[in-house]
């Protein structure tokens, strides 16, 4: 927990960096208003049972709640984080961080702007998480819905199978292009030659060069969709140019992801293992749903959307696996309170009164006459880095005794200047007399 709240804590940071406020939103909703919105992956929304007359559901993200939230509230425009539990019928994968409850943060952008730029900033923020976190080297993954429909629609699939063929795209992280044709072909109808042009292109990464090499492609140019698509991407990455993601961000014609809201920009975020790490896939995702809110609204009115989830809990597996050796200091104390000799419990009391009221974190023990080596390896073991000891010699003086922990030093100081002299020596990256 000491570890997931250090996350979280710069995660918020880079919210408010950006100008995020933030909501709730209850656990569960009602079940029509989850169904119907995530595509295949709606068999994994755990089903409530009837509550007098309700059909329930826990919630499968915080991107439909979002969106409900909006149109419920007529809003036309927020900036907003969340951070909460979600719910998901899967198979668990402790140690790549899958479970089925799990924490999501979720950052977004609602209102009418114009193109690319909340956008860009979503990426943007993605960046700065993954760079303060330190988790090592990353990529961030993107793609168009529309050059992915007019992709399709070039290469032969028809229409309504758009959605499903995405799908299996989407698989092409965790499976072989063998395995996906497969599915295309063998489980989703699809011909064999439509699934061997779409496979030429699923190979394609890059950056803008890329992009110039798919206008000018003969078979891409007849389709308005793919059009539009690359002129978004186009500018998308002319953004991110000037936002200083270009080393990190690749167009990648192979990410397609699954759920169904999504209308325009799509990514992920990847993080390159360290040799012996269990991949622990996509830590980060999102995009366009500007159709979403209006699926909530009596009257239909639409609030275009943009917004990306930060995939906790594959970020807290991966550092709990790499502190796994260290030992993480889950106590926030400072100053721990002791006594040198018997009968001192109200002075140790009455120490931590003025540290408490210093703003100070302190802790004393809960024994009244305690054994003074036994408090000095409580502060050892527990990381505490310093130790305010009280005897009946200081007492007499008016004065306590400041031990540094790590290194044993020990100086007397009168109880007046004590407040002070913590407050130094707390300051300091390593305290020191």
């Amino acid at each position: 927990m000491t570890l997931r709240a250090d996350v979280l804590e710069k995660i918020v940071k880079c919210f408010h960096r950006h100008g995020a406020e933030t909501i709730d939103t209850p656990v569960f909703e009602l079940k029509d208003v989850l169904t119907g919105k995530y595509g295949e992956d709606s068999k994994l929304i755990y089903d409530l049972a009837d509550q007098g007359g309700e059909i329930l559901s826990l919630r499968y993200d915080l991107t439909v709640p979002f969106a409900r939230y909006v149109a419920m509230n007529k809003i036309a425009s927020v900036k907003r984080y969340q951070i909460a539990k979600v719910y998901r019928r899967d198979n668990p994968a402790m140690t790549r961080g899958r479970y089925r409850e799990f924490v999501q943060c979720d950052f977004d952008i609602a209102g009418a702007y114009d193109p690319m730029l909340p956008d860009v900033e979503c990426v943007k923020v993605v960046s700065e998480i993954l760079e303060s976190l330190k988790l090592g080297q990353y990529s961030i993954k993107v793609n168009h819905r529309r050059l992915l429909d007019g992709l399709f629609e070039s290469c032969g699939v028809p229409e309504d199978k758009f959605r499903s063929i995405c799908s299996a795209v989407d698989k092409l992280d965790k499976c072989t292009w063998e395995a996906v044709r497969e599915e295309m072909v063998g489980e989703k109808g699809l011909s064999g030659d439509a699934a061997d042009l779409i496979g030429e292109y699923v190979k394609l990464s890059g950056g803008s060069e890329l992009v110039d090499k798919l206008q000018a492609d003969p078979r891409l140019q007849g389709s308005k969709a793919a059009a539009e698509g690359l002129e978004a991407m186009k500018l998308f990455l002319h953004y991110c140019s000037i936002y200083e993601l270009t080393g990190t961000v690749k167009l990648d014609l192979s990410l397609a992801r699954g759920l169904d809201y999504y209308t325009g920009i799509i990514y992920e975020a990847v993080l390159q293992e360290e040799a012996g790490e269990e991949s622990v896939g996509s830590v980060a995702g999102g995009g366009r749903y500007d159709e979403l809110v209006g699926m909530f609204d009596p009257k239909g009115r639409k609030v275009p959307c943009v917004g990306v989830s930060i995939g906790v809990e594959r970020i807290f597996s991966l550092l709990e696996a790499r502190n796994k050796d260290e030992s993480i200091r889950s106590s926030p104390t400072d100053v721990f309170v002791a006594s040198a000799q018997k009968d001192l419990l109200e002075e140790r009391m009455k120490i931590c009164t003025l540290l408490w009221k210093a703003g100070m974190k302190a802790e004393q023990s809960y024994r009244a006459n305690p054994k003074l080596l036994a408090q000095l390896q409580y502060c050892e073991q527990n990381q505490i880095p310093l130790a305010v000891v009280v005897g009946e010699s200081e007492l007499k003086n008016g004065q306590v005794k400041v031990r540094i922990v790590k290194n044993r030093e020990e100086r007397k100081f009168s109880r007046d200047e004590l407040i002070s002299i913590l407050s130094n020596l707390l300051a300091m990256d390593e305290p020191k007399f």
